[in-house]
């Protein structure tokens, strides 16, 4: 996929896009509506992860293993580093990422 084409898939029994990967080079997604715990993320790569639990319309969540320092990756770009180790499938936000929005330049 190249960059700034969307991917999306309906979430089951709706027809509604339920999440969006904007670069395949990113490492998360980001909901675009309420999923439930097991729900499974189709990757661009052809790869899927299960939601380990709830993911709130907006949140992103990790599409492989994220190691504590390493990059999260957004719209291609890194947007911050994790914190804590994320695990495939799981939820990425403040509480396991520092924003990298004003400090210096990265990939």
């Amino acid at each position: 996929m190249k960059s700034g084409q969307f991917w999306k898939r309906k979430q089951r029994g709706s027809g509604m896009k339920a999440y969006i990967q904007l670069d395949s080079s990113d490492n998360v997604v980001t909901a675009i509506k309420d999923l439930e715990a097991g729900f499974r993320v189709e990757t661009a790569a052809g790869s899927g992860v299960v939601l380990s639990g709830p993911i709130q319309n907006g949140h992103k969540l990790a599409l492989n293993d994220i190691r504590r320092g390493e990059h999260v990756r957004k719209y291609g770009k890194v947007i911050g580093e994790a914190t804590a180790d994320i695990k495939a499938g799981e939820h990425v936000h403040v509480h396991n990422v520092m924003s990298l929005r004003g400090k210096a330049k990265h990939d």
